[in-house]
């Protein structure tokens, strides 16, 4: 009985550990999470050209970050002037290691700076996977 005892006690403490470290993963993936929506709609303000507007100006949040015709025209003719805003809510353009890459280096997965309007961010790599973090949880 002893041996049963010992092989179940330490079975059970593995358990609650495993328990308790999935309980701190989560807390530190919410706060991840809300890092990165602090930062996308209130610091980098994706939406105004990741999400489409109605006539009035007022985003359409039924359509949050999913991306459509650049609403946003520049004063002057720039041939590389994007024409389409992709969508990065849920699954961001490219690999997660590209999606960082942009935001850090201002980099795209071409090799190249993104086309206008879209700004060369220069962002911490925390940030970045804050904010990837956040986009990926608007499934």
């Amino acid at each position: 009985m002893k041996m049963l005892v010992s092989i179940r006690v330490p079975a059970l403490v593995l358990l609650v550990a495993a328990f308790a470290a999935a309980q701190q993963g989560s807390k530190a993936d919410s706060s991840l999470v809300e890092r990165g929506r602090y930062i996308v709609e209130d610091v980098a303000m994706c939406g105004r050209c990741h999400t489409a507007w109605n006539q009035a100006g007022e985003a359409k949040h039924n359509n949050w970050l999913l991306g459509g015709p650049v609403q946003i025209k520049a004063t002057y003719s720039i041939n590389t002037w994007a024409q389409v805003e992709p969508r990065i809510a849920g699954r961001p353009p490219g690999t997660d290691a590209e999606f960082i890459r942009l935001l850090t280096t201002g980099i795209s997965r071409t090799g190249a700076p993104p086309n206008p309007p879209m700004p060369s961010f220069r962002m911490t790599r925390a940030d970045a996977e804050a904010v990837l973090a956040y986009l990926k949880s608007l499934r």
